[in-house]
């Protein structure tokens, strides 16, 4: 069951109460039971092999072409395998791939510190956050203001660059993502400071390691022009692609405020969008098109989400639960629409100034 585009301020009235627990620990136990939630270990032994394969194949082809503007194919190439680096330690982070912590943390932080510069503590803890309240203005860190916003109270409290962008934000969302990149390396560094990240020193250590290594080899097989050229676009190609892989997920889905904290699986499906796509869209999203049967079931491996869906779909027509699935495009004209229904405040307030 697909529901029209959603585009709403606040979490739907009429699916805050629901069948509580439940209903959930019936539909566990039906994608248990066609054994949806085993692992996977040949699976991910060759995606695993695949990715590092390619990234290791990519900074190999980087240093062959050397002191050529070619080596610009060899960014974008980086770019994709980045983000297919950051979607194996999002796996991982999910516990998809090992069932021990340590082997987790240990793969996790050598795949993103060391791989991408990208701090897995720290992403960890955000993203664990967002997955217990998704789409929440106060508790999902994913929906804070910052320099977008996701709804028109926070436009209408909004101060300084956010409230300046956010007359625009729809028009202005792609080639900001292309500045996500060097955010996410940012917030890592800045996350540091935080005494809830756990081994701060060592996330550190490995952070200041990948940024040494990749600038140095950018520069020493590189003249300076090249070489920032090169930091420019992998950077921003890399931004454009993850923001690209998580804006479908979430972005113009109801949202929730306070108090409003419906059950588990009412919380997870109606924040959450599928979408529609097969083995092509699949690998573009790294398995994140299934995101209503990852947030229902993270710790399942990315090739089950697939044939939990089935499950998932009929389920939530079963007890009458909005299933919301759109295509790709769709998907990005429902998170821009949302974005400038958001500005519509800071726009009216400008007419009025200007009329005033």
């Amino acid at each position: 069951m697909t529901t029209p585009a959603l585009v709403s301020e606040s979490f739907p009235r009429s699916s805050r109460r629901g069948g509580g627990v439940g209903d959930y620990a019936r539909l566990l136990r039906r994608v248990s039971d066609a054994g949806l939630m085993n692992r996977r270990p040949l699976y991910y032994a060759v995606r695993l092999s695949l990715v590092g394969i390619a990234f290791a194949a990519g900074w190999a082809v980087f240093v062959l072409i050397g002191d050529s503007w070619w080596t610009l194919m060899v960014a974008a190439f980086m770019a994709v395998t980045c983000a297919q680096v950051a979607l194996v330690m999002h796996d991982v982070a999910h516990r998809q791939v090992f069932r021990l912590r340590r082997a987790t943390e240990v793969v996790g932080r050598l795949v993103g510190n060391v791989g991408i510069g990208l701090g897995y503590g720290w992403w960890q803890d955000k993203h664990t956050r967002h997955h217990a309240n998704p789409n929440h203005e106060e508790l999902d860190p994913d929906v804070a203001p910052d320099i977008l916003l996701w709804s028109q109270q926070q436009a209408r409290a909004s101060r300084g660059v956010a409230r300046l962008i956010g007359r625009a934000q729809a028009f202005l969302f792609f080639p900001l993502l292309m500045l996500e990149g060097l955010n996410l390396h940012m917030a890592g560094v800045r996350a540091l400071r935080n005494r809830s990240v756990k081994h701060r020193g060592l996330e550190g250590a490995l952070l200041f390691g990948h940024f040494a290594a990749y600038l140095g080899a950018l520069f020493v097989v590189l003249p300076a022009d090249k070489a920032f050229v090169f930091l420019a676009v992998h950077q921003a190609l890399f931004g454009l692609y993850m923001g690209c892989i998580f804006a479908p997920n979430h972005k113009g889905m109801p949202t929730l405020t306070g108090a409003d904290r419906p059950d588990y699986l009412r919380r997870q499906v109606l924040t959450s969008r599928n979408v529609r796509g097969g083995v092509l869209i699949d690998l573009a999203l790294g398995g994140l098109n299934y995101q209503i049967e990852h947030h229902l079931f993270p710790s399942m491996p990315t090739p089950n989400l697939r044939h939990a869906q089935v499950i998932v779909r009929d389920y939530c027509a079963e007890i009458d639960v909005p299933y919301h699935e759109t295509g790709l495009i769709s998907s990005y004209s429902e998170a821009l629409k949302h974005l400038h229904h958001v500005g519509a405040p800071l726009r009216t307030t400008d007419r009025h100034q200007a009329t005033g």
